[in-house]
């Protein structure tokens, strides 16, 4: 990416104003499907509790990533209120920064946010695990049984953080307790809606929503930009706060959300060079070729215990070209 993209990525001195804007509409768009929506409508908010608590994961990620001003701890602050219940802000942090390291996607060691498992891992696990992880490979598995397994993996990882004293790690869950404590009386007696409610609907269906992004983002590639992918259009952009641009975001991470589709359609052609034409037109496309069949292989493709083995693997190759031709990618033996 050159010089000129990287200028036009790179986030103003002032406040972003769209950013700080949603952030508002995202609070208060949560408080009114709790306060006037559930007790009147509870379907519809409901509805809203799910939108609106995908949506700050979605802001999560923005300040996190240096938006929607200078200030860190500003940013921090302004995304304070756990609304999802499950990531302290902080360890979301720490852990999504070291998932930028783009030569080391996917990699199981060294890729907080991979799904694959090293081959040696994979033939350990009791046949109803790998079946568990093959079935949540698939794009409604993920979306059903998604959030169960990602939280029970994440919590199992920090309180073995927090046993070692890891440095960080216990003042990033106090601060998220205190966070809780703030959030959790608003539901049980502002909303008057029961915790195991709004844990079982809410929050697990935003989390759901989230990981219809997060199943399409990345796949084994001998080429690191090979392993990021671009959905073109979604009605759910906002929601995710276009990071269906997935490969642009990568490459130009200090650019805010709302300039990420003038940089995409500025460069059309060469970020689907650039990925080897990992793409879809939408999420429909994705779920229609893998409702119900996994996308990737849970034992990573690289990773295995005999070095002879054939990998058998190539990455999907869904791009265009800019005519709207498919344009495949041969394929390419996995590094032993």
């Amino acid at each position: 990416m050159d010089k000129m993209t990287r200028r036009r990525g790179r986030r103003p001195a002032a406040a972003e104003w769209p950013t700080l804007a949603l952030i508002v509409l995202c609070y208060g768009g949560w408080a009114v499907a709790g306060l006037l929506l559930w007790p009147n409508w509870p379907l519809a908010g409901l509805l809203l509790l799910t939108l609106m608590i995908a949506l700050q994961s979605s802001l999560m990620h923005e300040c996190l990533h240096g938006h929607p001003t200078r200030s860190s701890a500003l940013n921090e602050a302004l995304v304070f209120l756990p609304v999802g219940l499950v990531y302290p802000y902080r360890r979301f942090k720490a852990l999504h920064l070291r998932h930028h390291a783009d030569e080391r996607l996917t990699d199981p060691f060294e890729d907080p946010e991979s799904y694959y498992k090293a081959l040696w891992q994979y033939e350990e696990l009791p046949g109803w695990a790998r079946r568990v992880l093959e079935v949540n490979n698939t794009m409604i598995g993920r979306f059903l049984l998604g959030p169960l397994i990602m939280n029970i993996g994440f919590f199992a990882a920090e309180a073995t953080l927090i046993r070692r004293n890891v440095r960080g790690v216990r003042r990033a869950w106090l601060l998220h307790g205190a966070g809780l404590a703030l959030v959790l009386p608003v539901i049980a007696y502002g909303f008057d809606m029961p915790l195991w409610l709004y844990i079982l609907v809410p929050a697990w269906l935003g989390q759901s929503l989230i990981s219809v992004r997060t199943f399409a983002e990345h796949q084994w590639s001998e080429r690191p930009d090979g392993r990021t992918i671009i959905v073109e259009r979604s009605p759910l952009a906002l929601l995710f706060l276009n990071n269906n641009l997935h490969l642009v975001h990568h490459k130009v991470p200090t650019a805010p959300w709302y300039r990420l589709p003038a940089l995409y359609r500025e460069r059309r052609a060469e970020w689907l060079a650039m990925n080897d034409g990992y793409s879809y037109g939408s999420y429909w496309a994705l779920l229609k070729e893998f409702a119900f069949r996994p996308k990737e292989p849970v034992p990573h493709p690289a990773l295995r215990r005999a070095p002879e083995a054939p990998s058998g693997f190539r990455p999907h190759a869904h791009g265009r070209t800019v005519g709207g031709r498919e344009r495949p990618v041969p394929a390419r033996p996995a590094k032993e």
